[in-house]
């Protein structure tokens, strides 16, 4: 669940997304600008690895299997 933290970041995001396509005159073009800077925000910052069990060096002979 994003935090207030993670949704004021995505905004800030997206304004400075939707001022630079207006910048650039691209205001006409339909952006989905809010997954667009969910996208960057992942990009920035991704989710942690799943983690896919023990490693060699974990294993011994009581865990081994």
């Amino acid at each position: 669940m994003a935090t207030e933290a993670d949704r004021s970041r995505r905004q800030t995001i997206a304004t400075a997304i939707s001022a630079e396509l207006e910048r650039q005159g691209h205001g006409g073009a339909h952006v989905d600008v809010r997954a667009l800077a969910q996208a960057i925000d992942v990009a920035l910052e991704p989710a942690a690895p799943i983690s896919e069990g023990k490693h060699p060096d974990d294993l011994n002979a009581n865990n081994d299997g």
